[in-house]
């Protein structure tokens, strides 16, 4: 037995209504939301790390994501899992016609490629088929890559960056009023997010992955900081501002300083 059908026969097992196990045959499209997501990310820290034994271990854990949902469809009578894989092979093969026909010979723009197929089932929008459930930087990404296929966007840079500058000046202006609006303050940042988003985009940065860069360069920069304070026999709630400040410096200069040296 190939491993797809024996991962394929171990999922309708554990899903048996008799014997099957009692926490998967109890799972639902909805349930298996957060663990598909939770995968996911789980992939791609693995190729961050460049552990291949790790993103073969997670590969197959979002590939039995993938089969679990195919069983779920199968038992309602929806779809199975070679209706997936032929969902997905039309749809290569419908957006590379000038590889898989002879009709163009030129590359294809796929954003038009995508409308197409939108306005097959008779979409309202552009805009319909963006999840809602994706995280929110990719959501603006896609957003404005969407609008930036029928002509709404900036073609140069500089009104995308004071766009970004417009909106700090918003949030500050909420800032400083006398009694500050909550809401406002969240709708001028929301603003403010979304254009930085605009600037990575224009810039071809990926939102989502830089966060996380930025994210693990400050886990890493104040593990640091830890370790100095413990160095200087500070426990970090009992350490000052100051303090902080200067470990979170040193760490900053030392890394600046190993950089030269590369």
């Amino acid at each position: 037995m190939n491993g797809l059908k024996r991962l394929q026969t171990i999922t309708k097992q554990l899903r048996d209504p008799i014997d099957g196990c009692e926490w998967d045959r109890v799972q639902t499209f909805a349930s298996l939301k957060s663990y598909t997501l939770e995968e996911t990310y789980e992939v791609l820290d693995a190729i961050d790390h460049q552990n291949m034994q790790e993103l073969k271990n997670e590969l197959g854990d979002l590939l039995f994501q993938i089969i679990f949902y195919a069983d779920l469809a199968n038992e309602q009578g929806e779809f199975n899992f070679d209706d997936i894989c032929n969902a997905v092979a039309d749809k290569l093969v419908s957006r590379h016609p000038h590889i898989f026909t002879d009709k163009m010979k030129e590359k294809p723009n796929w954003e038009q490629l995508k409308q197409q197929e939108r306005d097959k089932r008779a979409q309202y929008s552009i805009l319909d088929d963006i999840p809602n459930s994706i995280p929110a930087l990719m959501k603006a990404e896609k957003i404005q890559k969407r609008c930036a296929s029928v002509g709404f966007d900036w073609n140069e840079l500089q009104p995308v960056l004071d766009k970004v500058k417009e909106e700090i000046g918003e949030v500050e202006q909420e800032l400083n009023q006398t009694e500050r609006n909550q809401q406002k303050i969240e709708e001028e940042l929301g603003d403010l997010f979304f254009a930085t988003v605009n600037l990575a985009r224009h810039l071809k940065v990926k939102s989502e992955l830089c966060l996380q860069q930025a994210n693990k360069k400050f886990e890493r920069r104040f593990k640091q900081v830890e370790s100095i304070l413990k160095q200087k026999d500070r426990a970090l709630p009992n350490a000052t501002l100051e303090e902080m400040e200067d470990a979170w410096q040193s760490v900053k200069q030392l890394e600046q300083d190993n950089k030269r040296l590369k």
